[in-house]
């Protein structure tokens, strides 16, 4: 049976040299904040990774109150939700996913981090969407005061 998972994440940026997106380093004059390494993007995949297969979100498997996830790649816990999902003999079919930032411009860097989101879940690249849209100027990510990211996961539990 396919379950569907939805994921949702926001940090704020501050003064800096570069943003990690997709596990990919991107140059850009602020940086995400956050205890780990504040990839909006994975934490969006995980979170909906963790949905469809009815496991709790990424800030109770990870709390920013532990220490151990201080600067953590935020690949390590896309790993971890890639575990818990072939525990459950579960195979995740798809992941489509959206960055919202006026800033930097991700397109470019969109394949790498498909590469990396394949590699770390053990899926073909194809079967990852990651795309881009600003806010339009409007709000916080308008204003360049942080970055979104959403995605959906489906998963095929075979319980």
């Amino acid at each position: 049976m396919i379950h569907v998972g939805i994921g949702y994440d926001v940090h704020a940026l501050v003064a800096g040299e570069s943003v990690i997106l997709g596990g990919v380093t991107i140059p850009h004059t602020k940086s995400l904040t956050g205890h780990s390494d504040a990839d909006v993007l994975i934490h969006a995949v995980c979170d909906a990774i963790f949905g469809a297969i009815g496991e709790s979100d990424i800030g109770q498997l990870f709390p920013n109150s532990d220490p151990r996830w201080q600067g953590e790649p935020s690949t390590s816990f896309l790993r971890e939700a890639q575990r818990k999902t072939q525990l459950l003999n579960g195979t995740l079919v798809n992941v489509d996913a959206t960055v919202i930032a006026e800033r930097p411009i991700i397109n470019p860097y969109v394949p790498e981090m498909k590469r990396i989101l394949a590699e770390v879940l053990q899926i073909p690249s194809d079967r990852i969407g990651i795309k881009a849209t600003t806010n339009e100027r409007l709000g916080f990510l308008g204003r360049e005061e942080g970055i979104a990211a959403m995605a959906v996961a489906s998963v095929d539990l075979n319980r």
